[in-house]
């Protein structure tokens, strides 16, 4: 008997992919490459002096040279901090003219020869450069050979390595952030300070070790525009040219030492700036259901902690909206307004232009007694919480609910204490001290809620804030919101794609379309009579558009529907039909149906208990009609199948547009 051949495994660390193979055109090359890059290395390796190393590294010129080295760099790295980061930011945040040129010139001492660099500092800062002369007669500042000379070759050389690795990082940091942190009363120097340095401090760590780096091997911009004078301006690369002229043994130790300095910046930045990917290890994200965080109970009415005691002042609205938006908005105190369309209506855009944010649309803003319109975001009293939360990752639930509160001056303590209230009336108290990579999306989303309830706002704006969340938890979240919201002296608008949110919390619904308003309006008389084809199909109802005839409507697509209650000849109008006043048959119908038309299922989806078919028709648009499993059972529907459509001309609403 023939046992069964198994297949060795690779080892560990060595699986191929199927056609990872490199070709040797390509693989040659490459080698060959290596070996270039890795020769000079092993000839220093190779002829260094192993028993002399320590006499060589002590001695007392090298141990100057060292000393000045680490002087010059670290000084070139404070000054390339001061002046780099906020360069960056320039770079990566504001758009202006001149961009692309500022940037090249950036990049200049990168791709410059350092010996041409340092005739450019001489002609710049020299004695007798553009600068120097104005320095030295008014602050008997003079650069050339001294060692702060050697500070500003040094800083010229490797400032770029800063700029351009903190500049990639915050280009890739969503503004959101930024955004969400000044809608909640940070001004733009604390917004800087408290989260977009911690956000990208990967970046920033690894573009000051490189220019720290770069800075302490500096040699020919140092040697043309400081000189080479010991003790003042000869640091170690500048050491090693000399002890190449007299003893070669101590000029190969001293290149060793600084190898290894670059090699270790090298190896402690772990691919940041080589491209490697690093491998982390993968956090358990606790789902919506976890089981270390009890169910939150549903508040009651009466608790009086569920509803923050009413602000001094009440805060109606008046904005007046152009660009993009063309509207205008006015809403008293406690009014929540659910603003609904299709995608590019300009739902998120209405947002951003309150809050001055966005190029697109500008909103002439009144808040209660006071024009904010000339305001920076920080100071009109405006929250947001955008789709995806934008929770500092850097900082625990706790502290991101502060935030608001801090910014406002408010006490530490104070603040802590009362974002705990919140995070409790959200039901997310018990992860308090979790940071947002540790939360489920859901239990992100009641924390950003959470943040922006507790910074007290004139003017709440929430984008989809409860789209993340499970039934359970947005009914509930649903519950405390609306009891927050009976209180608030300000006005909420609520974006939102969900008929029962904008049903159940708004006291109006705003319907948008290409930024213009459709319809503004109490949401029974949305459910009732929609005017956006798109806020019909989100009720659930069928929506044709078309031009009144005189018993009906000529649709937009072709075809007649005939209407118990025209409207005059001529006027736009849209027409609605209910899903369960659709009939499906399979047989054309005869007597009082006016509007029948032959179809195609085309598919069939569960609504509750009940079953939506979508029927298409050559005749008429695509129709949804709601049965009952049973009738679809008896009528044998499945994807395919042939079908009468059949529509009484009552069952008909036309609503002008």
């Amino acid at each position: 008997m023939r046992r069964p051949r198994t297949l060795a495994r690779p080892p560990a660390g060595r699986l191929r992919v199927p056609g990872s193979r490199a070709p040797v055109a390509l693989a040659v090359p490459a080698l060959v490459a290596i070996a270039f890059l890795l020769m000079p290395l092993a000839g220093i390796l190779a002829r260094t002096t192993w028993s002399d190393l320590g006499t060589h590294l002590t001695g007392p010129d090298v141990l100057e040279a060292l000393r000045l080295s680490l002087l010059v760099s670290f000084c070139a790295l404070g000054l390339a901090l001061l002046l780099g980061v906020p360069l960056a930011w320039l770079l990566a945040r504001v758009s202006f003219r001149g961009k692309a040129l500022v940037r090249s010139l950036v990049l200049l001492p990168m791709v410059l020869p350092p010996t041409v660099g340092g005739v450019a500092l001489l002609m710049g800062f020299g004695r007798r450069g553009l600068l120097g002369p104005w320095l030295e007669d008014t602050f008997g500042i003079v650069l050339p050979f001294h060692t702060s000379g050697a500070v500003v070759a040094a800083t010229f050389v490797a400032m770029p390595f800063l700029v351009i690795s903190l500049e990639g990082t915050l280009a890739g940091l969503r503004t959101s952030y930024e955004e969400t942190a000044a809608s909640l009363g940070a001004s733009p120097v604390r917004v800087f300070r408290t989260v977009t340095l911690p956000m990208v401090a990967p970046g920033l760590a690894a573009g000051a070790a490189l220019a720290w780096a770069r800075a302490l091997g500096e040699f020919g911009a140092t040697i043309t525009f400081a000189g080479n004078l010991p003790g003042t301006t000869q640091t170690l690369p500048l050491q090693v040219y000399l002890l190449l002229q007299g003893s070669p043994e101590a000029a190969t130790s001293v290149s060793l030492l600084l190898l290894v300095i670059a090699m270790g910046v090298l190896v402690a930045l772990r691919g940041r700036w080589t491209g490697a990917t690093t491998v982390r290890t993968a956090r358990t994200v606790p789902t919506s259901d976890d089981p270390g965080l009890a169910a939150p109970p549903v508040p009651r009415a009466e608790e009086p902690a569920t509803t923050p005691a009413a602000p001094p002042e009440n805060w109606p609205l008046h904005a007046e909206v152009t660009g993009f938006n063309q509207l205008t908005l006015d809403a008293e105190p406690g009014t929540t307004l659910a603003v609904v369309g299709p995608n590019g209506a300009g739902k998120t855009t209405l947002l951003r232009a309150l809050l001055g944010l966005t190029p697109r649309a500008r909103a002439t803003l009144r808040l209660g007694g006071t024009d904010v319109t000339t305001l920076p975001p920080h100071r009109r009293g405006v929250a947001w919480v955008p789709q995806d939360g934008a929770l500092f990752p850097h900082l625990t639930a706790l502290s991101n609910t502060a935030y608001g509160l801090r910014a406002r001056g408010i006490p530490r303590a104070e603040a802590r204490r009362t974002a705990q209230r919140w995070l409790d009336r959200l039901g997310v108290g018990p992860l308090a001290h979790r940071k947002p990579a540790q939360l489920s999306g859901g239990q992100a989303q009641r924390v950003a809620l959470a943040r922006a309830l507790a910074a007290r706002p004139r003017l709440l704006l929430l984008d989809e804030p409860l789209a993340a969340l499970d039934q359970t938890t947005r009914a509930h979240v649903r519950h405390t919101l609306r009891g927050h919201l009976a209180g608030f002296g300000g006005v909420c608008l609520l974006v939102t794609h969900d008929p029962v949110e904008a049903v159940s919390l708004a006291d109006r619904v705003l319907v948008l379309e290409d930024g213009r308003a459709l319809q503004d309006a109490p949401p029974a008389e949305v459910t009732r009579h929609p005017r956006s084809p798109w806020v019909a199909r989100m009720l659930g109802r069928n929506a044709w558009p078309g031009t009144a005839t005189g018993d009906g409507l000529a649709l937009t697509g072709g075809g007649r529907l005939v209407a118990a209650d025209p409207l005059p000849d001529g006027a736009r109008a849209l027409a609605i039909i209910a899903p369960e006043a659709v009939s499906l048959h399979l047989d054309k119908p005869t007597g009082s149906p006016r509007n029948v038309w032959p179809g195609t299922v085309r598919e069939i989806t569960s609504a509750g208990s009940r079953l939506r078919v979508l029927v298409t028709s050559h005749e008429a648009p695509d129709l949804v009609a709601e049965i009952t499993p049973s009738a679809a059972l008896e009528l044998g529907l499945a994807d395919g199948v042939s079908v009468w459509t059949s529509v009484k001309a009552t069952e008909v609403s036309l609503v002008t547009l």
